[in-house]
């Protein structure tokens, strides 16, 4: 007898597969399943209502796209489907709280979700049985993932790899340890040797931008990128796991963290990843130098103490100034002096440098992109790569991927690159010139302010910062050496 078809409901099928090992049907098997199913029960199943979705975890709702947009379906005006066919309810959902609340809201939508595999009766009992299914999907969903937990955990003991490599590393499909890319291991260790240095995160940062490096997905560089890349033990041979949380991303206590030595070979030698570390700690300590608008004196930390380095301190009233280790008990040599003594022997030291009484001896520094003259060969490496660039933009032309405008477009780009290079390179031309004149001039305009009293103390702070790096202070010999810089 033919089937009726105005009595014929319309269905969707909804595939799933994880991503664990466990035993399921084939998505061709539960397909196959369910249009059986839906043939002999008078559903009608058309291909456009079949969602399919590989490798896929059924913890999260809003990880599965193709869930979504079926859901997104139920819920429009057209109402396409009647009937939700899964092969298990465990397709469905492995979360017992989700699953309740998208077969509450298709509900009232008037969509059924049926498992072919696992029949209910009718009433409450079916409801029952259904909740009871429910949760032993989400109780062995549970299990599983601390299965797969324990695993990894056991594979991070023994140094294994099981997360994305970081920059400079690349897998070695063979042996399954990874090896040193040696493209991305020159900004790697370019990354350590400028903070030993001296430079902050994102005045690394920009530096590596400036120089056209990019981070291991193709991005810019920012100041947490190299963060990250100055904490990873990696570097120097060792493997870290279960660093932070999977859902917020949240970093754990380091006591949950597991640390392994790798099999890979180090990038960084272990003396400088101490070293490094250190550095770390003693930058972000929170009662560093504070900044000069909360001193109490203009002077304040810009003098240090010629037997231990630790900086002057001005006293309560700004009217003295004594080694701060001093006052600790860390210094066995009292620094003592007079605030206006200090003032006094700054002054003296500037104008014998402006009358030639003294011979002007100074840093040249540079900002972060310009830091190394290593990086002079970095730029031209970077400008001969330039030519390659415009033969395969060419070449893209002429095969028709490229339409003319497009190879017109991406050849400026590339003329601006060269042109932003250049640039660059043309500051290396001025370090044969004499700053001298310049330094003089802006050592005499500090003087003029310092010596205004009249100017507040941030003002004065900041003017002194802007040609001088620090002062030692010599009691014994009563003696005030002034270091001096330039800016570039």
């Amino acid at each position: 007898m033919a089937k009726d078809i105005l009595s014929m409901k319309t269905a969707c099928a909804y595939i799933r597969v994880s991503t664990d090992k466990q035993e399921e049907l084939s998505p061709d098997a539960q397909k196959r399943l369910i249009i059986d199913y839906a043939k002999k029960n008078n559903l009608s199943l058309i291909n456009d209502n079949i969602f399919i979705e590989n490798g896929i975890s059924g913890k999260k709702a809003d990880k599965r796209p193709e869930f979504m947009k079926m859901i997104g379906l139920a819920k429009s005006k057209e109402h396409p489907f009647d009937v939700i066919l899964v092969w298990k309810f465990s397709r469905f959902a492995r979360n017992q709280e989700e699953s309740i609340v998208y077969k509450s809201l298709l509900k009232k939508c008037n969509v059924e979700v049926v498992s072919i595999s696992e029949p209910l009766v009718d009433g409450p009992f079916g409801s029952l049985i259904e909740r009871i299914i429910e949760w032993m999907d989400e109780y062995y969903s549970i299990r599983l993932s601390g299965e797969v937990l324990r695993g990894m955990t056991e594979k991070a003991l023994r140094g294994g790899y099981q997360s994305s490599l970081p920059l400079g590393y690349r897998m070695n499909k063979d042996t399954g340890i990874p090896y040193i890319y040696e493209d991305e291991a020159v900004i790697v260790r370019k990354i350590y040797s400028e903070y030993i240095a001296g430079h902050s995160y994102l005045e690394i940062a920009r530096e590596l931008n400036a120089l056209g490096y990019n981070t291991k997905r193709g991005a810019t560089f920012e100041g947490r990128t190299v963060e990250y890349i100055l904490e990873n033990p990696f570097y120097y041979g060792v493997v870290r796991w279960n660093r932070q949380k999977h859902d917020d991303h949240t970093i754990k206590d380091i006591g949950d963290w597991i640390l392994a030595e790798g099999k890979h070979e180090p990038l960084i030698d272990k003396d400088t990843w101490d070293n490094v570390q250190h550095l770390i700690a003693l930058r972000s300590r929170p009662y560093k130098a504070r900044a000069a608008g909360h001193m109490r004196h203009w002077l304040g930390g810009i003098v240090k103490c010629s037997d231990c380095g630790a900086s002057l301190m001005a006293g309560i009233n700004a009217t003295r100034y004594q080694c701060g280790n001093y006052n600790k008990g860390k210094c066995s040599h009292s620094h003592f002096i007079k605030t206006a003594t200090l003032e006094q022997a700054v002054y003296d030291a500037l104008e014998r440098i402006l009358d030639g009484t003294s011979e002007l001896h100074y840093e040249l520094k540079r900002t972060a992109a310009m830091s190394n003259k290593s990086d002079k060969e970095i730029i031209l490496e970077q400008i001969s790569k330039l030519s390659a660039k415009e033969a395969r933009i060419k070449q893209a032309y002429r095969d028709g991927i490229d339409t003319l405008e497009e190879y017109k477009e991406n050849k400026e780009l590339l003329n601006n690159e060269r042109r932003s290079l250049e640039k660059q390179l043309e500051a290396y031309q001025d370090d044969s010139k004499d700053s001298s004149d310049e330094m003089l001039s802006n050592i005499s305009s500090v003087l003029s302010i310092i010596k205004d009293t009249s100017k507040d103390t941030l003002t004065r702070a900041n003017a002194i910062r802007s040609v001088v790096d620090h002062c030692v202070y010599d009691k014994e010999n009563d003696k005030l050496e002034v270091y001096f810089f330039l800016q570039k």
